[in-house]
């Protein structure tokens, strides 16, 4: 309109600074991580050109493929333990109709850093002093090495991840249940359904946007896990819990091969866009059974 004609210098001048942010810290990074990743790059050398000689050694890699395997099997169990948490925890807040106050401190380990967590986690599952195993050892007479043991290490991995985004995934949900009519319960009282008919019958149906966004969130958090892992086992023992963040990390700041390592992330870049599309298509993520 020729009233706002004008407006557009000031409207470039107002969004300079985000531009600029997302050029200099996601534009370029990304680009250069694309070019690295078709390169042999070790920092005190020059990049050189190699083509898809990357994603060859990539395909042969037994290493990348285990520490694939391992992502796989610690996103499972974060996405199922933590999907079905939450919701629980949503229903029995939206029923009982806690205080907001409550609500509020659910969130508070979403707040917590990564890190953090960790450190007390480890402290609290340490094998000789953790209260865990303390009160563990008094009831069986012997601790659990949770981050020491291969068949406990990522499970005990998952349950941290779990505890950290249970309270921000539930209030996502409850914010959903907010918006199902309390007709529609009612409706289901009057034919007879019980609480966990309705529960499956009506509420899972009616709320399939919302769960759908929190397992694609879910996913994505724990695909791209490492600072957890870092803290806690570092990819031990036995590289049983060595996930890809860890194997790419290693590449990088390990052994410089900063080349290689770009591939690497672009290939996870590719899965996690590929699991998020089918995750949409076939969850049908923009409908519900409201009607």
């Amino acid at each position: 309109m020729a009233a706002h004609r004008h407006d557009a210098p000031i409207a470039w001048l107002l969004i300079a600074p985000a531009l600029a942010g997302f050029a200099v810290f996601f534009a370029y990074p990304t680009l250069r991580g694309l070019y690295l990743s078709f390169t042999e790059f070790h920092v005190l050398t020059e990049p050189r050109w190699i083509g898809l000689g990357n994603f060859e050694q990539l395909f042969t890699d037994g290493e990348f493929w285990h520490s694939l395997l391992v992502t796989v099997y610690f996103v499972a169990l974060s996405v199922v333990l933590g999907v079905l948490v939450s919701l629980v925890t949503a229903v029995i807040l939206h029923r009982l109709a806690v205080s907001a106050t409550v609500r509020g401190l659910m969130i508070l380990p979403f707040l917590i850093s990564g890190v953090v967590t960790a450190l007390v986690w480890s402290w609290m599952l340490d094998p000789q002093l953790g209260i865990v195993n303390v009160l563990l050892t008094k009831l069986t007479g012997e601790p659990v090495l949770f981050f020491g043991s291969g068949a406990w290490a990522v499970p005990t991995l998952a349950g941290l991840n779990v505890w950290k985004s249970m309270g921000y995934n539930a209030v996502l949900i409850f914010a959903g249940l907010q918006t199902i009519p309390s007709t529609v319960y009612e409706a289901g009282r009057i034919d007879g359904a019980s609480e966990p008919q309705m529960f499956r019958r009506l509420t899972v149906p009616l709320l399939r946007p919302i769960l759908v966004m929190v397992v694609v969130l879910t996913v994505i958090s724990s695909f791209q896990i490492f600072d957890i892992v870092q803290v806690t086992t570092k990819g031990g023992p036995a590289n049983a819990s060595k996930v890809l963040q860890m194997y790419i990390y290693d590449k990088a700041f390990g052994q410089f091969d900063f080349g290689y390592a770009a591939t690497m992330s672009l290939a996870l870049f590719v899965l996690l866009a590929a699991v998020t599309f089918a995750q949409l298509r076939m969850a049908r993520a923009g409908e519900s059974d409201t009607n």
